[in-house]
Parts: structure tokens; sequence; C-alpha cells
């Protein structure tokens, strides 16, 4: 089954609530219209009424059964309760004044209402830099129990390939112990797009063919990653042709179990990770879907500002799987 239409059958009739907070954008408001006619979800735009339903009467979009929420102009009680939690969960980091302040951001307003169980999930970057998505999400929601990162990975899709990209999108240059967790962490993200997780970790040497800190730091998070899941096959250092082609892993990692199949990159850095997913993205063809939030308590998505209405119709629907 194609990957959208099994994510589909997971969502369809779970009530599943995701917050838009750039209730402006055409391609969002087009995404969330597209999204509440297939049943799939029920999307939240954050703006005020005046202002998404001019944007969606030019551009003949049907906002029916897409709530349209006014988040600067909300009952002083809602807001109350809202200033509370955030005071609450940043245990004095955050007084009310800077709540209150903060909650007139749509972001920070769209992952307080996450935070709160009020909304499951949010998707938001169409018209904002990535930081403006993580800096609330780490803040309020924070990571998981005994992650101590976040991390941004891309799904690649093309026909009935799809890999995971990590990190290619957060965390400009990890020590080998966090490679390690992104590694891990990636392989378990992964199995949510039905990935049989294969993991490599990139270098441009492959079982030390190359030295230098580079090769080493990588050579490092390998073993560590190992220890952390050793029921996951995980592998590195490689290079790309190793990690991916079968005839070239056969020579340069005989015996491997990763080496000529793998479908989880984990980059040595931001740089190698973020080029990366776009040269396969522009020259090979592929969708590429992110930076998808991995590590966090509970759903956020980012979207990368060149995003496209079907970009972000998927990316609700991978959001909408995390909160299952």
């Amino acid at each position: 089954m194609e990957l959208f239409e099994s994510l589909k059958q997971k969502i369809s009739g779970k009530n599943i609530s995701i917050v838009f907070p750039e209730g402006d954008d055409v391609r969002v408001l087009g995404a969330a219209s597209r999204l509440a006619k297939d049943g799939l979800i029920n999307p939240v735009v954050l703006g005020t009424k005046d202002s998404v339903e001019k944007v969606a009467k030019d551009a003949g979009i049907d906002l029916n059964g897409v709530q349209v929420l006014d988040y600067l102009n909300q009952p002083q009680s809602e807001i109350d309760a809202m200033v509370s939690a955030i005071v609450e969960r940043r245990k004095g980091k955050t007084d009310e004044a800077k709540a209150r302040e903060w909650l007139k951001d749509p972001n920070y307003f769209g992952t307080t209402l996450v935070y709160m169980d009020k909304i499951d999930g949010m998707v938001s970057g169409a018209n904002h830099p990535t930081s403006d998505t993580v800096r609330p999400a780490l803040q309020i929601i924070k990571t998981k129990p005994g992650i101590k990162l976040i991390s941004g990975s891309f799904l690649l899709i093309r026909d009935d390939l799809r890999y995971l990209y990590a990190d290619a999108g957060i965390n400009m240059d990890l020590d080998a112990e966090g490679v390690a967790d992104v590694a891990v962490t990636s392989a378990e993200f992964a199995k949510l797009f039905d990935i049989d997780p294969k993991v490599a970790l990139l270098s441009f040497s492959t079982k030390g063919s190359a030295k230098g800190d580079m090769v080493t730091k990588m050579q490092t998070a390998t073993k560590l990653a190992q220890e952390k899941a050793p029921d996951i096959p995980i592998d590195g250092e490689l290079q790309f042709d190793a990690a991916i082609v079968p005839s070239v892993a056969e020579k340069k990692a005989p015996g491997s179990k990763v080496a000529g199949h793998a479908n989880v990159f984990i980059f040595p850095d931001l740089n190698a990770g973020n080029i990366s997913y776009k040269i396969t993205q522009r020259l090979g063809g592929f969708q590429a879907l992110g930076p998808l939030l991995q590590g966090l308590n509970k759903p956020v998505n980012d979207l990368s500002r060149g995003t496209s209405e079907d970009d972000i119709y998927k990316v609700a629907i991978i959001t909408a799987v995390e909160a299952l």
C-alpha cells in the first residue's frame, strides 16, 4: 500500500486535531481545507477571521470544517489558564508577564494548546524560520524522558522508495554521543513510515579507509548507538556509496548488516545533512518532508519556507500519526 494511504487509514476517524499558526498563508489554508474535506483531521488555523477568510476567498478555498481561532482575541479566562500552564511548566524561568507576551506569538500560542492537550499536534514554518517553531517547543513541550536533544529528520519519498535523513535541520555539530542519540531516535521514528530501519552513520571514510577527528567521531558514535540499541541494525562509519550500493558494500564493508541496504542516514553535521537532503530532493526527484522534529514530548513539526500545499498536507498527516 502507498505510504500515505496507509497513514490516512491509521488516523481516519480518530478525531485528531492539528493547529496551524500561519492561518494567513494560502498554502496552509489549502492544505487545511483538503484535510477537513478528506475527513482526516480537525484543522485549526490561527489568525483573525477577516484576514483568514479574505485569503481563502481570494484563492477560492473552502473553509468548511476548518476552525479559525483568533488567538489575539480569546476570553480572558482562557488566556489566564494558558499563562498559568506556561509559568508552571517553566518552573520560575518565565514569569506571568513574559508568558502573556509569548501568547501574542502564534507559534507560542499553538505550542501551548498542544502542551495543554487542547490540540493534538502543531505544524508551522511555512513563513517562519525553523528556530521560531523549535524554540517554543523546547521551552514548553520539552523532550521525551531519557532524550537529551531534539533532532530534525527529513522523509525522502520517490515512487516506492523512502529514506530518512538526520540530523538535517536542527543541530549544527553534535559530538559522538549526540550523533548516537540521533541515530537511535531516527531508527524508532522511521518505523512510523513502515521503514524497517537499517541505519548508516555516514562519513567520507568507510571502516577506517581515512583518518581524522571527523572519522573518529562517527566511529565512536556508531559504537555508542549500537550499545544503546543492540536490536537495531546500525553500522558506520560508511561512505554513502558503501551504505546504499550492494556491489560497493561488498568491497568496502563486507559482512555488514547495513552496508548496501541502508534506509536511515545519519550525517556528521548539519552542513552535510542539509546539503544532502536538498541534493536528493532537487536532483534526485524525491519529495522531501520536514524537518520533522524527533524527540519531543508531543508532536510539533516544522516546514521549509519553500513548502507546497501538498507538503503541508502530508506533514499534517505525519503529525497526526505521531499523535496516536
